[in-house]
């Protein structure tokens, strides 16, 4: 297929990307306007692969997306393109608004035309794959059942609730318009390449640097915990496979409270830069919790294990070991952007 993906250059989409050019033999064009969190680095290894093109436009640019629409001719969308950082939806709620809700409707509207012009066959086969959150759904107490695809939207946060509408439109084009749309919904992903403002690849760094490990709370909430390559996997076989009109709830079956994800990491980078100083779990410090934080995530994935024939292979220990192993091989990629390219408020204590 050909493939428009939007937001390849940030954590998700480039794993996506990376894995769309190195397992199969479809063509990508990526959309991707480069915001603070995105990296031309996290694609140096298929940059140059002849199935691969970067197209540096801002999915609120209607007239540049149709225009990239008529040229490239794409069979499918993977919409990745998203600011997803809860903590910067409470300090600016505006981007999150403007890209997740304005900047999805936009990529609606500009697909649709390019939909409406194809032929009856192509039109059958084409797929429009919205990727989205768990926390869509709010949370959950330590009794309830995980999510499932059937439940009800409750989000709690600027971000969860800008994500939740674009979620809705994409359900409404699909029941509105007829358009081969479909959803899917994550839990927390973690791996290389992750921004240094989420949990794990911050506790990593400032673990490695023995700075204070800031905690949300008492670090217990829970969230189920993915790797991004299964991921990347899952989503692949998702817009291969997946039936428009359809959900999929895709997770790992590895819930963890916060605090023991942070102790893992800790235990991964004492082993593997080990010193003379004491345990970097004394580095924990918890800190004020922050508004509406969500207790517990956690997703059950049966549909879309059935459906798209798909499993997550790697455990959280083995997952952590190699997204540290990354971490301490890749040092001048993360203290670029702590020097120089992160421009945030605060960076974030916990997911």
């Amino acid at each position: 297929m050909r493939i428009l993906l939007t937001g390849g250059c940030g954590f998700i989409g480039s794993a996506v990307v990376r894995y769309l050019i190195e397992h199969t033999a479809h063509h990508v064009l990526n959309v991707d306007c480069m915001t603070y969190a995105a990296s031309a680095e996290n694609l140096s290894d298929i940059a140059s692969n002849a199935r691969y093109t970067h197209a540096l436009i801002d999915i609120r640019n209607g007239g540049a997306l149709r225009q990239v629409f008529d040229e490239y001719q794409p069979e499918a969308v993977m919409h990745l393109a998203a600011e997803s950082h809860v903590d910067r939806s409470i300090d600016g709620p505006d981007a999150f608004v403007q890209t997740n809700v304005m900047g999805t409707y936009t990529l609606l509207e500009a697909a649709r035309g390019y939909w409406h012009a194809l032929s009856v066959e192509k039109k059958e086969a084409f797929r429009f794959l919205h990727i989205s959150t768990d926390e869509v759904f709010g949370h959950l107490s330590k009794e309830d059942p995980p999510f499932t695809e059937a439940t009800p939207y409750d989000p709690r946060s600027p971000y969860s609730a800008t994500k939740a509408a674009s979620d809705h439109l994409v359900r409404a084009w699909h029941s509105t318009y007829g358009m081969p749309t479909f959803v899917t919904n994550t839990t927390n992903n973690y791996g290389p390449r992750h921004f240094p403002e989420k949990l794990v690849p911050l506790m990593i760094i400032k673990a490695l640097k023995r700075e204070r490990l800031p905690v949300y709370g008492q670090g217990q909430n829970i969230r189920d915990w993915l790797y991004v390559e299964d991921h990347a996997e899952a989503l692949v076989r998702a817009v291969e496979r997946g039936v428009p009109g359809q959900t999929y709830a895709i997770g790992a079956r590895q819930p963890h409270t916060n605090l023991d994800v942070v102790r893992k990491i800790c235990a991964i980078v004492d082993e593997l830069r080990p010193d003379h100083l004491e345990p970097r779990e004394r580095l924990i410090d918890f800190v004020s919790d922050r508004p509406g934080h969500d207790f517990r995530y956690e997703i059950d994935p049966s549909h879309a294990e059935r459906s798209l024939d798909w499993t997550a292979t790697h455990s959280l220990d083995a997952g952590l070991r190699k997204t540290v192993q990354w971490y301490i091989d890749h040092q001048s990629w993360w203290q670029m952007i702590m020097d120089q390219r992160y421009n945030g408020q605060r960076l974030g204590k916990g997911s």
